[in-house]
């Protein structure tokens, strides 16, 4: 059972479907939410205002991403930044976190079983180019909501893909309904096809990963074992600790 003092304070910026899937989670994560955060409390954000929280969390639109982050990294306030559609500014990101000296955390999605996906593509990516005859292609469904297209995930698995193949691999964009996430590779030669498939039931599967990701997050903050960095989900997985 999860005692007072291992309870991990955080602060929410964004108070959409993820900012309350995450809030629902929380407590059974061992974290507790302590500042929750809209657009007007980021444009005066203050050390007070965060109230103790030791990592962000957040999930907003692709035009406020950088800018959020920015304003918690000068704070000293660790964050991990759940929006997509912004990754062309990654470099900016890292940068502020150089200058800064606080860590932060980004993925296009924080599911689990999604990591392992990736890691699946890119091991067929390289098996696949030892033969000849199959094409390769990505289809991803979201709700209606969702403004980017193709989805970070969809764009991540392409680039994993493409990296063991040598050429760039299409995606396709369905945007329908209440789905919360479907990324499917469809590998095709003439005569037969492979098909492998991640399917979200629940959009508390994102939830949960970011807040293990905000977990492993603030203790790397606080340990201070290396310079502050732009993590991402790869590296929770592969640190022991981390579960």
């Amino acid at each position: 059972m999860t005692t007072p003092r291992d309870v991990l304070p955080i602060a929410l910026v964004g108070l959409g479907r993820m900012g309350r899937a995450i809030e629902t989670l929380a407590s059974d994560r061992g974290c507790e939410v302590v500042a929750r955060l809209g657009p007007d409390e980021m444009d005066s954000l203050s050390t007070a205002a965060l109230n103790g929280a030791r990592v962000a969390i957040e999930f907003t639109r692709p035009e406020a991403a950088l800018t959020n982050a920015r304003t918690l990294l000068a704070l000293g306030c660790p964050v991990v930044v759940g929006t997509t559609g912004w990754t062309k500014q990654l470099a900016e990101l890292e940068e502020a976190v150089r200058v800064n000296g606080t860590a932060a955390l980004w993925a296009p999605n924080f599911s689990i079983g999604v990591q392992l996906f990736l890691d699946i593509a890119e091991e067929a990516a390289r098996r696949l180019r030892e033969v000849s005859g199959f094409d390769a292609h990505v289809v991803e469904t979201h709700h209606t909501a969702k403004k980017d297209a193709p989805s970070g995930t969809a764009i991540a698995i392409a680039d994993r893909l493409a990296a063991g193949l040598g050429h760039p691999v299409p995606i396709s964009s369905v945007r329908v309904g209440s789905v919360p996430g479907t990324h499917e590779i469809i590998l095709d030669a003439p005569f037969e096809q492979i098909r492998l498939v991640h399917e979200a039931r629940d959009r508390r599967v994102f939830a949960d990963g970011a807040l293990t990701a905000a977990r492993w997050l603030a203790q790397r903050h606080q340990q201070q074992q290396q310079a502050p960095a732009l993590y991402s989900m790869r590296d929770v997985l592969r640190t022991p600790s981390s579960s």
